[in-house]
């Protein structure tokens, strides 16, 4: 688990600093189409400030034992990858967005879902990478 926990904080730390710092340039990368509207920028870099919270969370449950606070991080971070994923999958065959980086973040996050879900369906208490 904290090996998942280190690529999980390491990922989302950076994709939320991209949405923050450079929103525009890190949604077109995503969606292949353009951020040009005040809403949408503000939507973009609180989803940001997000993603770095999240990437906070798993950095400091990374030395936790697995029935600490570190299992609530990764049950979360099995949530976000599958919901975000899923969002993906719907923008790029139901919207028709076609960004670079949109499938290869598809399978990102979906694998990282299955990361997350091997080590509570395991049930195991011993801290395993």
């Amino acid at each position: 688990m904290k090996l998942l926990l280190i690529i999980t904080a390491v990922l989302e730390g950076a994709t939320g600093l991209a949405l923050l710092l450079i929103p525009t340039v890190a949604v077109s990368l995503l969606t292949g189409a353009p951020l040009d509207t005040p809403p949408g920028l503000v939507a973009a870099r609180i989803a940001g400030a997000a993603l770095v919270a999240l990437g906070i969370a798993c950095w400091q449950a990374r030395n936790g034992e697995p029935a600490s606070p570190a299992t609530g991080v990764v049950e979360a971070m099995l949530f976000y990858n599958f919901a975000s994923g899923l969002v993906l999958v719907y923008a790029g065959i139901r919207l028709d967005l076609h960004g670079i980086l949109l499938w290869p973040a598809i399978v990102l996050h979906l694998c990282l879902g299955v990361w997350c879900a091997i080590p509570k369906k395991r049930g195991s208490h011993v801290n395993r990478d």
